[in-house]
């Protein structure tokens, strides 16, 4: 009895002066609490449901409380492209424009829109000192040389103006409030820059004429070997491959 009486001041005590983290016992065991009712809700991402999530709603937990941010929040805006986080752009300016350290950050363009000039900046004042803080040009050519512009399903070639915007932010948050975005890049960022899965080639199977000339461009005419022709055709079914690779060249006479 004595032992449950303590578990039960143990439970009621946990909380009232600890923040959910990693400093401490008492810390982690109430972020583990937290984190537990999160994954079972189906209201958080994908990304968080479950109990086998249960460690990214931890660590959800841990980034919301580092900067003051709501723990549904941040799980709505933290994103995971091919295994790497990134914040969504829309959070990082918002977050920005209500830190209350800054004035809302505005946008400045330059060049020829469409043309290799072409720029935007992120720019916003810092109001303790009234020095406004310009950010760096994201231009066409930082974009083409970078290679943005060429990812499979990339949005710089649908919707350029919002791509330069959320660019632009993602630079400026980084120069001058890293706090805010914690290191890490943008999802918009990370699709860019992260490599493109390679894409599994269709499985091809070859009709019987198909294979009855293989087999005469190598035994009869020795115009390519079987190695030549299984490197050219890597996505030959496995049982035709096998065939062909008994193809040997046989000169008459032999």
């Amino acid at each position: 009895m004595e032992n449950e009486e303590l578990q039960l001041n143990h439970d009621a005590n946990l909380g009232t002066n600890t923040m959910p983290g990693f400093g401490s016992k008492d810390a982690f065991e109430l972020a583990q609490r937290q984190a537990m009712a999160l994954c079972k809700s189906t209201l958080v991402p994908k990304d968080y449901q479950g109990v086998n999530n249960l460690g990214n709603c931890l660590i959800a937990l841990d980034m919301a409380y580092r900067i003051g941010a709501n723990p549904m929040l941040v799980m709505q805006n933290l994103y995971v492209v091919q295994g790497r986080p990134g914040w969504s752009s829309t959070f990082l300016i918002a977050s920005v424009n209500h830190c209350g350290k800054y004035t809302a950050l505005r946008y400045e363009e330059t060049g020829t829109e469409g043309k290799d000039d072409y720029g935007v900046r992120a720019w916003c004042t810092e109001k303790a000192t009234g020095e406004r803080l310009n950010g760096t040009w994201i231009t066409w050519a930082m974009v083409q040389a970078e290679g943005w512009s060429k990812k499979a399903g990339s949005k710089w070639l649908t919707m350029p103006g919002q791509m330069f915007k959320y660019r632009a932010a993602g630079f400026w948050v980084r120069t001058y409030a890293p706090e805010i975005s914690m290191g890490l890049l943008t999802a918009e960022e990370v699709q860019d820059i992260t490599p493109s899965k390679p894409t599994q080639q269709q499985s091809v199977r070859w009709t019987q004429k198909q294979m009855d000339d293989c087999k005469w461009q190598v035994e009869v005419i020795g115009r390519v070997s079987a190695e030549e022709i299984l490197e050219q055709y890597p996505n030959l079914v496995q049982d035709q491959r096998d065939i062909v690779a008994t193809f040997t060249f046989q000169p008459q006479g032999a």
